[in-house]
């Protein structure tokens, strides 16, 4: 076999392990910085943290759509080489149906629950509005349903942004935790 061949499945695995270890960052550093500051505060650090990160991802988005003659507007996000969501490694099944996107055994999602810590977890999870909203702050993408949250599966949809919304990402000081309120 060529060494620049991997298989699909061997491709997942290594994936999953990467998805996993990110969970796993995320709940070493959620956990230390509850645990140092007391639990509100150490949210809102995180989620700030978790704010920043989306941000800088949608931004990156934003400018790699624009390089590409294009409008940063929900359609374009997976446009080029980028999925709204990977394919594989991540979860067990995706199905896009267009407004929404149902995502079946999230890795991180397990992991968490795994170790009885959805609430720390889902912290990770505002990292999909910030991400839309720092592409494009007129847009979105919220939970309708997230297995740290205790659903079976997780599902998304990108919508507009409200005005208060837009307030609240782009504020220093406005709690995050409401701009999705599955995750709440």
């Amino acid at each position: 076999m060529d060494e620049e061949t991997i298989l699909m499945e061997d491709a997942k695995r290594e994936v999953e392990l990467v998805s996993e270890r990110v969970a796993l960052l995320h709940l070493s550093y959620a956990k230390m910085l509850t645990e140092e500051f007391g639990e509100s505060r150490g949210k809102e650090l995180v989620l700030k943290a978790i704010k920043y990160y989306g941000r800088c991802i949608g931004e990156k988005r934003r400018d790699e759509i624009e390089e590409m003659g294009m409008e940063p507007v929900p359609h374009n996000f997976g446009k080029g080489d980028v999925l709204r969501i990977p394919r594989f490694g991540m979860h067990s099944g995706l199905e896009d149906t267009g407004p929404s996107v149902k995502l079946h055994g999230c890795v991180m999602g397990k992991l968490w629950r795994a170790f009885g810590e959805e609430d720390l977890g889902k912290l990770y999870c505002y990292v999909d509005p910030a991400k839309y909203m720092g592409f494009n702050p007129d847009y979105i993408q919220v939970h309708e349903k997230a297995m740290p949250a205790g659903h079976g599966y997780c599902e998304f949809v990108v919508r507009p942004s409200t005005r208060e919304e837009k307030e609240i990402f782009l504020s220093k000081n406005k709690d995050f935790s409401t701009i999705d309120p599955c995750l709440k």
